[in-house]
């Protein structure tokens, strides 16, 4: 077994059990006060890789991501539209007054409104989808449908490789991997409908899963897109083979936003 697998392997056996405890066991408020932290280290390692060196510029992105994100992780604190208004003013103001000329701000406003609302907006959708009824179980589906599908795309993309998938963006992805994705995304959402939410219907549930599975990889790609922009292969090296925290969130962040709103219309 090579390296890289075992490396992968080895951080998925201690990984996955505590993510399982934490939703299962864990309080609503646990759970949210762990991934607000997770959101603070996400933003630091998007800020890192964005503005390599400056410091002034990284902690304006933090600051802001994380003030958006109080609107989610603290409810009644702020008014949503209040909250998110309020981090653009601050962001807007601050940013006037960082070092260089006036239209390499302006660039670098751009990549800090991205990247705290990319992480500071959608990331904490997952607590929203933790409060909703049977909020558990939708989180617990979500994460297992979307680690399947991530697990079958490694293997499948390594035995039958083939043509490229967005060669530009990610050159190491291929076709056959994301049809192993959608495959183990759509057994992984039949078999946990059946075990956490046994009054979804089947076909539903295959619908979902091939949704949250194509959002998964369409969220890998775009961290992907920055990553290749400003020429990194990790976000970070926190978890051995699978390099930083955002490289392990990337594809939970659009199902996770997708099943929240879906949730709220279909299922009120």
């Amino acid at each position: 077994m090579e390296v890289n697998l075992k490396a992968r392997l080895g951080t998925a056996l201690i990984v996955l059990p505590l993510v399982l405890l934490l939703v299962g066991r864990g309080s609503a408020r646990l759970f949210a006060a762990l991934l607000f932290l997770l959101t603070l280290a996400a933003l630091r390692e998007y800020f890192l890789m964005v503005f390599p060196g400056r410091r002034r510029e990284q902690l304006i992105g933090i600051f802001f991501g994380g003030l958006v994100s109080l609107a989610i992780f603290a409810p009644g604190w702020f008014e949503a539209g209040a909250a998110l208004s309020l981090a653009l003013v601050v962001c807007f103001s601050l940013s006037m007054f960082t070092a260089g000329p006036l239209e390499e701000k302006f660039i670098r406003l751009g990549w800090t409104l991205v990247g705290g609302l990319y992480l500071g907006l959608l990331l904490p959708h997952w607590v929203l989808l933790f409060r909703l009824p049977e909020g558990r179980a939708w989180v617990l589906f979500v994460l297992l449908v979307i680690v399947s599908g991530d697990s079958l795309a490694y293997f499948a993309g390594r035995r039958f490789g083939g043509k490229k998938l967005a060669p530009e963006i990610s050159p190491g992805k291929t076709v056959a991997g994301a049809w192993g994705y959608m495959i183990g995304g759509l057994l992984a959402g039949l078999l946990l409908a059946g075990v956490l939410l046994p009054q979804l219907p089947r076909l539903e549930a295959a619908a979902l899963a091939l949704c949250l599975s194509a959002l998964g990889q369409v969220g890998d790609l775009f961290e992907s897109w920055i990553k290749r922009v400003f020429a990194v292969k990790d976000s970070g090296n926190l978890f051995p083979g699978h390099g930083g925290l955002l490289d392990r969130l990337d594809s939970l962040i659009f199902p996770a936003v997708f099943t929240a709103v879906y949730l709220k219309v279909f299922h009120p």
